[in-house]
């Protein structure tokens, strides 16, 4: 079976580990896998190295880009030239540039042949993977609308099948912005190697020594690049306000606020920080390649985006035990799970939380989420956690065991070779 996977690019985030594990993981002798990608423009950090350590050789289209530019056209047709000489059986997609140009490439592909002219097309199927989606939050409302169209388009003349990584965004995706039809979608989540994790508890004192930071020190961290659409400011804000309302008492244990990621807001969300007074409590730290290290490190780990498919970070996050908090976007509701309506209260009672009695944030099975935008509740929601040693305990391994079952690699790859047969037998 030959599959040509595109992206746009292989910046730092989920999509970019997703599609190099699948085309190392569907390899010979069963599968002929191809990766295309575009090159990751100044100011993002590039995540080639991934692909490298793993043995996998991506072929680069320079001109493929995120932004809408007159090189789309050249894209497109190097694109169609690639599929002509590879002649592959799945052309899958990911994400929103590389949808829509390898889509267009595709139909191209499919339809320019003599035995088109007989309806004989190329024998090919097309597959698309939204890890998340740009229908909100993004753009403005003009060019929200222009995208949404072209991606009703593409899903009715372009698309065997849209695969979206939960159940939450198959319903935004489907069901409130009209893109595609039920039966064109499947729910595959994540996956992510799981084994890079183990034994996190012996590492968790190697980044915590990097920072200095004692014993009784809580590190707070959020993990991603920094862009408007991650939503650091909420972060900051949030910050800010705990320790004005929430970080009093006697002794109170020191909390330090750990920004791991980069990208072209940094210097502005640095000055944000000393204009909230937090300059001695975040640290910027930057990029960093060792998740199975700084992951362990942290006691909370944090999510404040404006819009999400399923993050990784907080798949990473459950995978070594740590208790999250988020805003409630996209995937995160369905990784999160159901309300818990008993959690352990401060002083050790059972109390009952849910959206009624407590609207500033809700306590989930694997987690606390929040209104999107709502960096009051997310201090409170931050003060409580960090009030309740169990509950923190609590929810950390919850996700550790709901991780463990649903998001290995080889869960990924035997759904994404159940969808390939199905596709193929049709």
């Amino acid at each position: 079976m030959k599959i040509i996977r595109v992206i746009a690019r292989l910046n730092v985030g989920g999509p970019a580990k997703h599609v190099v594990w699948l085309t190392k993981g569907l390899s010979a002798p069963q599968f002929d896998s191809l990766l295309i990608a575009g090159r990751v423009p100044p100011g993002e950090d590039d995540m080639g190295y991934f692909a490298t350590e793993r043995g996998v050789t991506p072929i680069f289209v320079p001109e493929m880009s995120r932004e809408i530019s007159l090189k789309d056209a050249l894209t497109i047709w190097k694109l169609y030239r690639l599929f002509r000489g590879e002649q592959p059986d799945i052309v899958h997609t990911h994400t929103a540039k590389a949808g829509t140009v390898g889509r267009l490439a595709g139909l191209l592909y499919r339809w320019l042949t003599p035995s088109a002219l007989l309806g004989r097309p190329r024998p090919c199927r097309f597959v698309h993977t939204y890890h998340g989606h740009i229908f909100h939050s993004y753009y403005g409302p003009a060019k929200t609308r222009f995208f949404l169209t072209i991606e009703k388009i593409l899903a009715r003349l372009a698309t065997d099948r849209i695969v979206v990584i939960s159940e939450q965004q198959r319903r935004e995706i489907n069901e409130e912005f009209a893109v595609g039809r039920p039966g064109q979608f499947a729910v595959i989540p994540l996956g992510l190697d799981t084994g890079v994790y183990a034994h996190w508890q012996e590492r968790r004192n190697i980044f915590r020594d990097e920072l200095e930071a004692n014993a009784n020190d809580i590190l707070v961290g959020i993990v991603g690049r920094l862009t408007e659409i991650k939503n650091h400011e909420l972060f900051l804000q949030a910050a800010a306000l705990f320790k004005k309302q929430f970080a009093s008492g006697p002794a109170p244990r020191r909390v330090r606020f750990v920004v791991i990621g980069d990208g072209r807001l940094r210097n502005q969300l640095e000055r944000h920080a000393a204009g909230y007074g937090l300059v001695n409590d975040v640290i910027f730290v930057g990029s960093r390649r060792d998740p199975e290290n700084f992951y362990p490190a942290l006691d909370i780990v944090a999510l404040t985006s404006r819009n999400e498919g399923t993050p990784l970070t907080l798949i990473e996050a459950m995978a070594n035990a740590r208790p999250v908090i988020s805003t409630a976007v996209g995937g995160v509701v369905d990784l999160l799970g159901p309300l818990v309506r008993t959690p352990t209260g401060r002083d050790g009672a059972r109390v009952s939380v849910s959206a009624e009695s407590n609207p500033a944030f809700q306590i989930c099975e694997r987690g606390i989420r929040v209104r999107p935008g709502d960096a009051r509740g997310f201090a409170a929601a931050l003060a409580y956690l960090l009030s309740d040693s169990a509950l923190r305990r609590e929810i950390g391994e919850r996700g550790l065991q709901f991780v463990t079952q649903q998001y290995s690699t080889e869960r990924l790859l035997r759904d994404i070779k159940s969808l390939y047969a199905d596709l193929l037998q049709r």
